[in-house]
């Protein structure tokens, strides 16, 4: 009892450290926060920050990691069902599962995903989304849905694309208090990424 009693508190305490840099960053920015103000916001003493993390940017790295696993564990077990559809006689637009699973977890996780995407965040975690993206997209193994050899231009490039393409995406949805369900913003990013932009500008019919 004793132990989970322990492991409890530290939880909290964590929650409470990385609820007090999300704050911290929307008001002043990442660059400007200082390990006192964190601690401070937090009702904490330094000590106990000093027992989690090293630094502030210790604690941003190991909150980014956080991101990057659930996101990772996502794309896995959501991949076989996007085969699937892949496969599928449905529509073209169909909404991408591991898209859905995505904006879902980014829903639930939105003050600390939009202060991360904003204009006060690091600029590090995006390029980390960027990575990931490109490692799901064509580096992941058994869990690459593109074949490079198959491309008709540099796969570097359409990484580059669609993942600048679909953060700016979220960037948006995040800053305008996430009307759309992420079922919608799937639909949304389906339209414009499987059709292309032509299409979803209403230019072109299929």
């Amino acid at each position: 009892m004793h132990e989970n009693s322990t492991d409890l508190r530290v939880i909290r305490t964590k929650e409470s450290i990385r609820d007090a840099l999300v704050d911290l960053i929307e008001e002043k920015g990442f660059e400007a926060i200082t390990v006192k103000d964190i601690t401070t916001r937090a009702k904490i003493n330094r000590g106990t920050f000093y027992a989690h993390y090293q630094d502030k940017f210790d604690l941003m790295t190991k909150c980014e990691e956080e991101i990057m696993h659930e996101m990772t564990r996502i794309v896995k077990q959501n991949f076989p069902r996007l085969i699937e559809v892949l496969e599928s006689n449905l529509p073209t637009q169909a909404p991408n599962p591991i898209a859905i699973s995505t904006l879902e977890y980014i829903n639930k996780n939105s003050k600390f995903m939009k202060a991360m995407l904003g204009p006060k965040g690091r600029l590090t975690f995006q390029s980390r989304l960027k990575d990931f993206l490109w490692k799901t997209i064509f580096t992941d193994g058994p869990n690459s849905f593109i074949q490079e050899e198959k491309l008709l231009v540099p796969g570097q490039y359409l990484a580059s694309y669609i993942a600048s393409a679909h953060i700016g995406v979220i960037q948006k949805w995040l800053e305008n208090g996430m009307k759309e369900s992420p079922y919608e913003m799937a639909h949304i990013l389906s339209t414009m990424t499987v059709n292309g932009l032509v299409y979803a500008a209403g230019l072109k019919s299929k």
